[in-house]
């Protein structure tokens, strides 16, 4: 699949919920790669910052981001919009905003939803980089016993349960199948608090654009109407009389379980924060946006540490080419054929398969004392296979060969030695051009990188 822009720009406008400030934000096109970047237009420089783990700095009520270089430089409440942008596949956008924070709009990220669906969206040229989840992955909250658990998957899809010491709230469960649903299931749910909570907010300076109209009120134990006045107050909303617990709002609930579909919003939201989208099953118990960032964290550390994660190898699948496909193409043979088959192949890259064996010629000499393949051929192997891609996209490849042209930035990271399986990603880096093709190779060991290179080879007929 290929990476997603916006079409057209947008713009949203509204309060901040924790500022009170009036807000604009813009949602521009982003070039390949990009990412999600807020820009604040209101300071000098329109200094950007990175939508990325490692750059959260807060995370009480809300998700908070700050650049890189100034810390004192941050955009707030960022997780509804990156919701909306990440469950409608956009991988590259820019947001512009005037303020320290997006606004809040209704609590929920229907209008941002809505907007992207207006603006459409467009294709671009390079491939989209999925985060594949091929492992059990879980992160703990012992303080507050929440939990996150990402299981391997084909797809996406999240299970949230909530669980609160409430009279009005108290266990809610909520899940997500396919991120197709977003709109229409999740986006519509509204941000929540309690009254009892509401006091120690705002003497913490948060939740100054707070109301009735962008936020669920739960009502769960019983207070003077003094106080409730004194709160009213505090806020900035009408005196409001109760004799009974319960929800306080304007607008009835979305669904009977809108907080935990909201929390479930809070969760996607913040994965967001990955910087590629995921393919795993997603189990959130009491989830927030600490434990949310600190999964995505955890992740972005692996990224950091190797940004490409190998393919995924299933022995029991048929080769897409088999030795004998191979020889048809290539014209190496023993001691020099160097892939026994291709598992994978794509219109831009290809995966094929070297088993490494103790009876390699090149380990009587390399060394006999401590058998290592030599990098040399590594980078051969990768050539071969790339060799294939190029192949397979000519008519008649059978009376083609393949030459080395150029070899750049090569690495070598560890050994390879017998008994290892190799697995080959070759991409191209440019489309091919008068029979010449730069590619990006890249050798992996389970799920470690080995060696990778930049190679340009040229494809010639035989004689």
């Amino acid at each position: 699949m290929k990476q997603l822009t916006l079409k057209a720009d947008f713009s949203v406008s509204g309060k901040g919920l924790h500022t009170g400030l009036q807000v604009k934000a813009t949602f521009k096109p982003a070039s390949e790669n990009t990412g999600y970047i807020f820009k604040r237009i209101d300071l000098e420089g329109c200094p950007t910052i990175e939508a990325l783990a490692e750059n959260v700095v807060a995370t009480n009520r809300g998700t908070v981001l700050a650049s890189r270089t100034n810390k004192e430089i941050k955009i707030g409440t960022i997780e509804h919009a990156m919701a909306a942008l990440y469950a409608a596949g956009i991988d590259n956008c820019c947001v512009e905003v005037n303020g320290p924070e997006l606004p809040i709009l209704d609590g929920s990220a229907i209008e941002y939803s809505t907007k992207i669906e207006e603006a459409g969206l467009v294709e671009q040229n390079a491939d989209k980089e999925y985060y594949v989840v091929k492992q059990r992955i879980k992160v703990v909250d012992e303080t507050t016993g929440a939990s996150l658990i990402v299981l391997p998957d084909d797809d996406f899809s999240i299970d949230t349960m909530v669980e609160y010491n409430s009279a009005v709230l108290n266990n809610q469960f909520a899940s997500l199948a396919s991120l197709s649903h977003f709109k229409d299931e999740i986006a519509g749910s509204r941000t929540f608090v309690f009254v009892r909570e509401i006091m120690p907010l705002v003497q913490n300076n948060l939740i100054k654009g707070g109301d009735l109209d962008n936020a669920i009120v739960i009502y769960d134990a019983e207070m003077p109407q003094e106080e409730l006045d004194k709160i009213a107050d505090l806020v900035g909303v009408d005196h409001i009389k109760t004799n009974k617990l319960g929800y306080i709002n304007h607008k009835p609930l979305t669904h009977p379980n809108e907080p935990a579909r909201h929390k479930l919003l809070d969760v996607l939201g913040d994965l967001a924060l990955i910087g590629r989208p995921l393919k795993g099953r997603i189990i959130a118990t009491r989830p927030g946006h600490t434990i949310n960032t600190k999964l995505a964290n955890q992740i972005r550390k692996e990224l950091r540490y190797q940004n490409v994660q190998a393919p995924l190898y299933d022995p029991n699948k048929a080769a897409d080419m088999d030795i004998n496909r191979i020889r048809e193409l290539l014209p190496h043979r023993y001691p020099m054929q160097l892939v026994d088959k291709v598992i994978e192949i794509g219109e831009n890259y290809i995966v094929g398969i070297k088993n490494v064996t103790s009876n390699e010629p090149f380990f009587q000499g390399h060394f006999p004392q401590e058998p290592v393949m030599p990098g040399v051929l590594q980078i051969e192997a990768m050539a071969q296979v790339g060799g294939l891609l190029v192949l397979s996209g000519v008519d008649e490849p059978e009376r083609y060969s393949t030459y080395f042209m150029k070899i750049d930035n090569v690495k070598f990271r560890q050994k390879v030695v017998p008994g290892d399986t190799l697995i080959f990603h070759i991409s191209f880096m440019t489309p091919l051009r008068r029979g010449c093709a730069v590619m990006k190779g890249y050798a992996f060991v389970g799920e470690k990188i080995v060696s990778e290179v930049e190679f340009m080879a040229q494809i010639i007929k035989n004689k």
